[in-house]
């Protein structure tokens, strides 16, 4: 057995995971994929699995009534520990404690329920230790070796937990959890700054798109002044496997920042994804009100969710574009076509159809010079506020450390 040679303090003992699991479960998803069952059983996927441990159910997905009876696997309980199985967050993972709001849940395919003995184990300490930097470390080292991208069953097998008594490991759990809140509280007192400078972005954009403005310019269906061409590509394709993937999940919503990016080779792509070239719009269709544009100075892929727009520069300058389509006018259009859905999506028709204000293209400079003034102050202070989340989310790893040592 792998000991990552660390020494265990006195009483302790290595035990494999697989040893310490009532069942280790995968789910499964309809035909068609689960998505916007208004009367179905909440489907958790790596998309509500935060890196902080705990869950957010902004979004979310569902199963009919009679595929979550029908499924034999997969039924969310409490004290359950979800973990990330494949795709670029495997190992992600986050603790099911009396808060969960949901009596019935299940998860997708791509998650594990590892359900503790708790007769050997005390959930959280076991949630804390794979959550931690070597639990992970373990993890991604059996993602590693797969044949197939991700981790299957096996991983139990490979990762090994330091085990105190079970009256020990409460008692740290204890001390954990207290520390764990003041940092929860340390964070979210900072975050609560960023919100506000974010408040201020989308001040500064009604500025520019006020209703004065919005009167005054006159106004051309976005279809004539823009168009969506994008072949599909394989990319596991030499050409394409190392080009930026761009999806939701890259772009900040309201803001049009990128907020990281992988290759379709890192992401494990291999289904097809469409080509953009550089200076295309990318716009999010699926759930309009989060408000997710970015214009890309790059080549690269998207998925499908994506729509890769070129403009006519005769009437609109692509930084504007990107703009336009964050502003509460085109906003509130795109969400009031998209309610017609199962599932909110703006379709082609619905966007070319859109009547776009289109000031001069003089005009169209200086607002964008503004804007990125503006937005220029903004990304400074968010950049302090992100150094002080950074510093707070370090604080968790030093924690976990001292109490894996027996220093608690």
């Amino acid at each position: 057995m792998n000991t990552l040679n660390v020494p265990l303090p006195s009483g302790w003992k290595w035990t494999k995971l697989s040893d310490l699991l009532i069942a280790l479960e995968s789910g499964s998803r309809p035909k068609g994929g689960a998505i916007g069952i208004e009367n179905g059983v909440p489907s958790i996927s790596a998309e509500q699995m935060t890196g902080r441990g705990v869950f957010d159910f902004s979004v979310i997905s569902y199963v009919p009534h009679d595929f979550y009876n029908d499924m034999k696997r997969g039924h969310i309980q409490v004290n359950d520990i979800l973990i990330v199985k494949d795709g670029a967050t495997t190992g992600k993972t986050c603790f099911v404690d009396e808060n969960f709001p949901f009596k019935e849940a299940v998860i997708n395919e791509h998650v594990f329920i590892c359900r503790p003995n708790t007769e050997l184990i005390e959930p959280l300490f076991l949630f804390y230790w794979l959550w931690g930097q070597i639990g992970q470390y373990q993890i991604k080292s059996a993602y590693q070796g797969a044949a197939i991208g991700g981790i299957n069953q096996k991983f139990t097998e490979s990762v090994v937990i330091p085990l105190p008594s079970l009256s020990e490991q409460k008692r740290i759990v204890k001390i954990l959890n207290e520390q764990m809140a003041a940092v929860e509280n340390a964070r979210k007192a900072v975050c609560d700054n960023f919100n506000t400078t974010n408040i201020l972005s989308s001040a500064y954009l009604r500025n520019i798109f006020s209703q004065d403005n919005l009167k005054r310019w006159p106004k051309k269906q976005f279809g004539d002044i823009a168009q969506i061409i994008a072949k599909q590509v394989n990319p596991t394709l030499p050409e394409y496997r190392d080009l930026p993937h761009v999806n939701g999940e890259n772009i900040e919503s309201g803001t049009g920042r990128l907020t990281y990016l992988n290759t379709a080779a890192e992401e494990l792509m291999i289904s097809g994804k469409y080509l953009f070239p550089k200076g295309s719009v990318l716009y999010s269709k699926l759930r309009p009100y989060l408000r997710k544009v970015a214009l890309v100075d790059f080549d690269g892929v998207c998925s499908a969710d994506m729509y890769p727009i070129r403009v006519d520069s005769n009437y609109l300058r692509p930084d504007f574009a990107a703009w336009l389509l964050l502003s509460d006018e085109f906003t509130n259009y795109a969400v009031s076509e998209s309610q017609r859905a199962r599932m909110p999506k703006l379709n082609r028709k619905q966007l070319f159809s859109w009547e776009a204000p289109l000031p001069t293209l003089d005009e169209q400079e200086e607002m964008t010079n503004k804007l990125l003034l503006q937005m220029k102050k903004t990304t400074i202070l968010n950049q302090k506020i992100e150094e002080l989340v950074n510093t707070i989310e370090a604080l968790p790893s030093a924690l976990l450390r001292k109490a894996f040592r027996g220093e608690v």
